[in-house]
């Protein structure tokens, strides 16, 4: 199993800044890629960045050019940085893990961190 705390959310105005951080403790030799995932009252979660553990990064269309995920595998540490933020950014921001173990992918989930975009 794998651990993952979240941290770095908060509030923000609009066209600020945040850096989330999600630190990944356990089983990381087995962790296969990392993701960002977001959900806002009323919708369902949906996935933000993703990266593979060869780097090989993904992005939905929402934050291309403002959102970077990032990773320091000396820290066993993913990123989030946020640019240029929106209103509509304003949800519970998820660390996600995936891992494979044999032919087997198990899925590990942090406990989510608010960012709040609003003036």
């Amino acid at each position: 199993q794998v651990q993952l705390v979240e941290s770095g959310g908060g509030l923000v105005q609009p066209g600020g800044s945040l850096r989330l951080s999600c630190a990944a403790s356990g089983s990381i030799s087995s962790i296969i890629d990392m993701a960002w995932y977001r959900q806002a009252p009323g919708n369902q979660r949906e996935l933000v960045a993703l990266i593979t553990r060869s780097g090989t990064t993904t992005y939905a269309d929402a934050v291309k050019g403002r959102f970077t995920i990032s990773r320091d595998n000396a820290k066993n540490t993913m990123y989030l940085q946020m640019s240029s933020l929106k209103p509509e950014d304003t949800a519970v921001y998820y660390c996600r893990a995936r891992r494979l173990i044999g032919t087997t992918v198990s899925v590990d989930w942090g406990q989510g961190t608010q960012v709040t975009v609003s003036s």
